[in-house]
């Protein structure tokens, strides 16, 4: 496992070998502080744990306050090309900044935020992505995943001679490949913390692949800190692809998990529909337990023998089972029915 440094965001621990934090950005104008405060409160419901806002002109900044008065999140202000923006943010009340310091100006405005950011004993996150890769390293490297990496530190640079060393790093490209390279490559040069994304993933259903893929494939070599699914939709499905990527890599284990055959020929009962029902039913709740909905009887216990509780049907009768052994039949009417009710037992703590 790649262990980095600890840096604290309002609060929460980033890195430092804490959980991987679920972050995710709002989509509306921050100055709306209404609608800005109801995005973040759908994003904390969801299982957020940092938000970040787009600062892009004073009205955003000066909406910073009265947001983060009304929100129980840590807020990132993230602001390009303006250190005036920049300071605004902090001093408004943002727990972290996210810059890039190579379109903030010259040395001199560099020093302007790094004072402020130090003053106000907050983190700086330092983003390098493929369409921010200064010209000298794009004309060394060409565009891969040294010149990203050689981008990001020395920005990274940059702050540190300020005296700016609360940082977090971030080498996110559109490209899979190049963003598992970038991040391979960085978590060699430094123990900062990693925030992972793949940048521009895309609508829904391509930009949930491209980020598992991406993302999932980094967790599982040890390395990443926080992590945001980029995606054209509402942000609540950033935090659900976001949790779900966590689970899938074994770093969240307080879920009920809900396995499901693809089933096949030999499925005779509505065991598709029922497996979405049971989905939903247990999202609520967070605790460790498996749940098993298995098209037939042939394999169905047996596939899924560690499941706590498990459905499997077949010739007009469903049978329940309990890891593994069977519990009682039902017909296949009342499957539904019958096997919520158990799980509604089991996760209550009545069975």
């Amino acid at each position: 496992m790649h262990i980095t440094k600890l840096v604290t965001v309002g609060g929460v621990p980033v890195g430092g070998g804490s959980a991987v934090k679920i972050q995710s950005m709002t989509t509306t104008k921050t100055a709306d502080v209404e609608k800005t405060v109801a995005q973040i409160a759908a994003l904390d419901k969801a299982g957020c744990e940092i938000v970040r806002v787009a600062v892009s002109d004073e009205a955003d900044a000066a909406a910073v306050k009265e947001v983060v008065s009304k929100i129980r999140l840590p807020l990132v202000a993230d602001i390009h090309f303006s250190p005036r923006l920049a300071v605004a943010a902090i001093e408004n009340g943002a727990h972290k900044v996210r810059i890039n310091p190579g379109n903030i100006g010259g040395e001199r405005e560099i020093k302007y935020v790094a004072d402020c950011v130090k003053a106000h004993n907050i983190p700086v996150r330092v983003g390098a992505n493929t369409g921010s890769i200064e010209k000298t390293f794009l004309e060394k490297y060409g565009r891969n995943e040294y010149a990203l990496v050689e981008s990001a530190l020395y920005n990274v640079a940059a702050l540190e001679k300020c005296g700016v060393n609360d940082i977090v790093v971030s080498v996110k490209a559109s490209s899979v490949p190049l963003t598992v390279k970038a991040y391979r490559l960085l978590a060699q040069k430094t123990d900062y913390p990693l925030h992972l994304g793949v940048t521009e993933a895309g609508t829904t259903e391509a930009g949930v692949v491209k980020s598992a893929v991406g993302i999932g494939c980094l967790l599982l070599d040890g390395i990443g800190d926080t992590i945001r699914v980029s995606l054209t939709d509402d942000p609540v499905k950033e935090v659900d692809a976001a949790r779900l990527i966590l689970r899938a890599c074994g770093l969240d284990e307080d879920f009920v998990e809900v396995v499901s055959c693809p089933t096949c020929g030999r499925c005779a009962w509505e065991s598709m529909s029922l497996a979405e029902k049971v989905t939903a039913f247990v999202k609520p709740y967070r605790k460790r337990a498996k749940i098993a909905v298995m098209g037939c009887v042939v394999n169905g216990p047996g596939e899924a023998k560690d499941a706590d509780l498990g459905i499997a049907g077949g010739n007009g009768s469903c049978l329940i089972f309990k890891k593994g052994e069977p519990y009682k039949k039902v017909r296949a009417e009342d499957a539904e029915k019958e096997f919520l009710k158990e799980i509604g037992l089991l996760l209550d703590g009545q069975a």
